[in-house]
């Protein structure tokens, strides 16, 4: 197993902890810019989801360098995983929030195919038993 940094979540600067409609009360115009594209605009003193594309997909990046063969375990947070596959099948990153829903505890199958990245699952929760797949968050 290792760790890195490019996995990390999204740094959400001086919103961490606090409920959105505490955010849209004390950073309204920086919120509503985040709103309307997260690719580009950070939460206050946050980071981007273009910075958090860039650093992820030098880890996947990395990954393709040494593990030519076989399959490899990805674990990173919702927001960043969301970017990463938007990155990676040509999404706008600035949309990750409103294209693809990734409840949490789920799995994605990426395929670095001939032709480029292919998404052959996304957000499934069905290694869980139903009782936990009904108590797990979104």
């Amino acid at each position: 197993m290792q760790t890195k940094d490019g996995l990390k979540e999204i740094a959400y600067g001086r919103w961490e902890g606090k409920t959105p409609e505490a955010v849209n009360r004390e950073f309204h115009d920086d919120y509503v810019r985040w709103l309307a594209d997260p690719g580009w605009n950070a939460p206050t003193g946050g980071e981007r989801g273009i910075d958090v594309a860039r650093r992820s997909s030098l880890v996947i990046q990395e990954i393709e360098q040494t593990c030519s063969v076989g399959n490899v375990l990805v674990v990173s947070h919702k927001a960043t995983t969301r970017i990463m596959l938007c990155n990676l099948i040509g999404i706008d990153v600035g949309r990750f929030r409103d294209r693809i829903h990734m409840p949490v505890a789920s799995l994605s199958i990426v395929e670095m195919a001939v032709h480029g990245p292919l998404l052959h699952m996304i957000g499934d929760r069905s290694y869980l038993r139903e009782q936990l797949r009904r108590r797990v968050g979104t």
